[in-house]
């Protein structure tokens, strides 16, 4: 059965109150009007996020003690681990689909909006289905061994937008103008209300989340099974995605052995699932495992920056712009 939760009422409008109130001072106070993000904003919003993150788990550690502050640190970490995944993907997408600089971060934070509601749904049916059907752990632990399995073997992961089933959908079903008409996801030509290439980018960032969430939700119920720690560190670490990707974007190329790292957290995490009705693996062990596999692949990928060297960076939110590909699909 499902632990005893931390999440008095209390917590849970604390936390949603402090999330809010951030949003409200992201979209409209610091970023009203569109503008590119450079790597000092980015850098600045990230320490925000951090420090918010970092503060909310000191809370937990003075409200509910050691070991549930333990648990939430441990799942921010492999969550805003998986994010570097997420940040590769979005920067693969911005370049197919050239967007302009300016609405990369518009696109994100409705994207991650999105998001938010998205981990929610998986994370309560996830809770709904260990406290009934708690056999369920295994299937979850032998996905995870799986998929980290499949990361390390594929040294990450690969990303066609063009072959993208979501954009093949929206294409065939939905009116699409051919260019982009600014920060709008609608415009009206003709009497006709049409979607515009933005609205297209950002569904299929909308998608890609889903499937991320797959894999991240699993490993977080992997060290904990309170639901209030699985939503809270997952949304935290979410909601720093945004000011990570204009931070990190251009330095991705750098990160080359760091899928080695993530594949084998998942694996790990999924083993410790396998294996708990006979091995109880401490909270302790578990957040150092994930410290130093993670840890470990990006200084390795640091000392060894092979394809930087050899191939030159991936293209960066700074290369995006001009008309989006051709779509067959977008007849005005």
């Amino acid at each position: 059965m499902i632990a005893a939760t931390i999440g008095t009422p209390v917590l849970w409008g604390v936390f949603f109150v402090l999330i809010l109130i951030m949003l409200v001072i992201d979209l409209g106070v610091f970023h009203r009007h569109e503008h590119e993000i450079k790597s000092r904003e980015a850098a600045i919003w990230t320490v925000v996020w951090v420090v918010l993150s970092l503060g909310f788990n000191l809370w937990i550690y003075l409200e509910d003690g050691r070991e549930p502050a333990l648990e939430f640190l441990t799942g921010y970490l492999i969550e805003k681990a998986l994010s570097i995944d997420n940040i590769f993907v979005f920067i693969v997408i911005f370049a197919y689909f050239k967007v302009p600089p300016r609405y990369h971060h518009r696109v994100l934070f409705w994207g991650i909006l999105g998001a938010l509601v998205m981990r929610g749904l998986f994370i309560a049916l996830g809770t709904v289905l260990i406290s009934r059907f708690e056999w369920i752990l295994y299937l979850f632990g032998a996905f995870l061994v799986y998929t980290g399995i499949k990361i390390v073997w594929n040294r990450g992961t690969e990303v066609h937008p063009e072959d993208n089933p979501v954009v093949g959908f929206f294409e065939r079903f939905v009116p699409l103008t051919r260019r982009y008409h600014g920060k709008h996801f609608l415009v009206r030509e003709g009497g006709r209300l049409l979607a515009t290439p933005l609205l297209l980018v950002l569904v299929v960032v909308e998608a890609t989340d889903i499937l991320f969430a797959v894999d991240s939700i699993p490993a977080i119920f992997g060290v904990t099974r309170d639901p209030f720690i699985v939503f809270t560190s997952n949304i935290f670490a979410i909601l720093g995605l945004r000011a990570l990707y204009f931070l990190l974007a251009d330095l991705m190329d750098r990160f080359d052995y760091l899928p080695y790292g993530l594949g084998l957290v998942l694996a790990f995490i999924g083993a410790k699932m396998l294996v708990h009705p006979w091995i109880e693996v401490p909270i302790e062990a578990s957040l150092g495992a994930v410290v130093v596999l993670l840890g470990g692949s990006v200084v390795v990928s640091i000392l060894f920056d092979r394809r930087r060297r050899r191939d030159g960076p991936p293209p960066g939110p700074g290369e995006g712009g001009g008309d989006p590909p051709d779509l067959p699909g977008s007849k005005a």
